[in-house]
């Protein structure tokens, strides 16, 4: 009975994959807001349970040793890394995951090129163009994903790393990878199966080394825009297979990624384009503008901060990956609660590209029950700053850098900042003068108005919330 209803491209598979994929929307639109993003992230995990049973009941289904193998395998590796990776390591796992999810997409390909040619039929070109393509993304994705995933967590540089004449051998890889296509389609009555070998492995080298070239800075959008790619080869497999599930879920990623990755470069005034081809960021430069000469700063200490704070009337808090890496946000927590005890009020500065992927500072503070009221995004907090009395600012770096307004010859001129500067006193606590992911001085440090609190930034907060709490 099952064979009879679960039938390929069948009513009853194609409406309980509808559900699966509203499913999916509902669980993005609950994912938008803290108070339901549990929800919906759970609403989303249905609806994926909904579209791997209704495929598993399709007819012609058949090695199902190797599946429940694959899903074993698949759900031990996904539970273990949701409870043993850390908030910090949340980008990497995102880069990673995307690229499983390209490379997935490319063996499919693979896959449907010589289930196409075991047939022995003519393999028609409304079937052969998505394979093609979804292998060709897939790889690309894949692989990129891979060094995005590897300079995250710094097992290779975070600087730009190319070879002389990177962007030809990049056109040159492009335009073989283009003819071979053109190749496959032409005779697509009987594909060569060595030549899609041949352009999964060139798809691949381009992926690599178009992310290489690229520095830490620009790393989260980087995975934005892989990400987009791997929901749409996932797309691509899904025309091939028929599959209105994966369609429609492929789609959901690519529009999503494509949007978030525009929002970014807008968030950063940098064009797509520039992130991928200018080979920005990750480049070393000691505090002082890289001369080796430290600049004049003034240091204080969690006493001295304390008493900043804890006599002012507002305060903004401006949180960075520093804080991330510091694991920082609850010791933060304590500093703005012994400080609204004393009526005080504190408010979080978010800039869109803080931290290492959109949103990651966002559930940082959520994870401390900072109220989600109280984050407040640039926009919205950069006009208040003049009438902020100490801004804080815990691990950020580029994002509060007045040189993105001050200097036009700064490589991040132009971008939108935190403006911390306009604050009447700003505190930072940093380890150090380091530059940050765009590998600059920042100016920020050398201002009148700012004191630097070298320490980490976890015993820092710990400290000043115990001095307030002292006053």
């Amino acid at each position: 009975m099952v064979e009879a209803v679960f039938q390929p491209g069948g009513d009853a598979a194609t409406a309980l994959y509808i559900v699966a994929f509203s499913l999916f929307i509902i669980g993005i639109k609950q994912g938008t807001h803290p108070t339901t993003a549990k929800r919906g992230n759970l609403i989303a995990a249905v609806g994926m349970a909904v579209a791997i049973v209704t495929t598993l009941l399709l007819d012609g289904m058949g090695n199902w040793g190797l599946i429940f193998l694959g899903l074993g395998i698949g759900t031990a590796v996904g539970v273990i890394a949701s409870i043993r990776v850390q908030m910090t390591e949340m980008p990497q796992m995102v880069a990673l995951y995307n690229g499983v999810g390209g490379g997935a997409v490319a063996l499919i390909a693979w896959s449907e090129i010589r289930h196409g040619i075991s047939l022995g039929e003519d393999f028609p070109l409304d079937e052969l163009i998505p394979v093609i393509f979804a292998g060709v993304v897939g790889s690309v994705s894949f692989w990129g994903s891979n060094i995005a995933f590897a300079k995250l967590q710094d097992l290779i540089p975070t600087r730009p790393i190319a070879a002389p004449g990177q962007q030809v051998i990049n056109a040159v890889l492009l335009l073989a990878i283009v003819v071979i296509c053109v190749i496959l389609a032409v005779d697509h009555e009987s594909p060569s199966q060595g030549l899609f070998i041949l352009l999964l492995v060139l798809a691949a080298i381009l992926g690599n080394l178009v992310v290489l070239p690229i520095g830490g800075a620009d790393m989260p959008v980087v995975i934005s825009l892989l990400n987009a790619f791997t929901g749409l080869s996932a797309a691509a497999a899904g025309f091939a297979l028929d599959n209105v599930a994966l369609i429609v879920a492929g789609t959901l990623v690519g529009s999503s990624g494509t949007i978030l990755t525009l929002e970014m470069a807008t968030a950063m005034n940098r064009s797509v384009s520039n992130i991928l081809f200018s080979g920005f960021g990750g480049a070393p430069s000691g505090g002082g503008g890289g001369t080796g000469e430290e600049k004049p700063h003034v240091s204080i200490g969690a006493q001295d901060a304390a008493i900043k704070l804890a006599y002012a009337d507002s305060v903004v808090i401006v949180p960075g990956y520093g804080l991330a890496v510091a694991q920082a946000q609850h010791a933060i927590k304590e500093v703005a609660d012994e400080l609204e005890k004393r009526g005080v009020t504190v408010n979080y500065a978010i800039h869109p590209v803080a931290g290492r992927m959109p949103g990651h500072m966002n559930v940082l503070l959520a994870e401390a029950d900072v109220a989600y009221e109280n984050l407040k995004e640039m926009e919205e907090i950069n006009p208040e700053m003049s009438r902020t009395d100490v801004a804080v600012v815990v691990g950020a770096n580029d994002v509060t850098n007045p040189a993105a307004k001050n200097d036009p010859d700064s490589p991040i001129a132009g971008m939108p900042i935190i403006e911390v500067s306009e604050a009447q006193e700003v505190i930072v606590i940093k380890r150090s003068l380091s530059p940050g992911f765009a590998g600059i001085d920042n100016d920020l440090f050398y201002e009148p108005n700012t004191s630097m609190l070298f320490a980490d930034a976890k015993a820092a907060a710990a400290e000043i919330a115990s001095e307030i709490g002292n006053l």
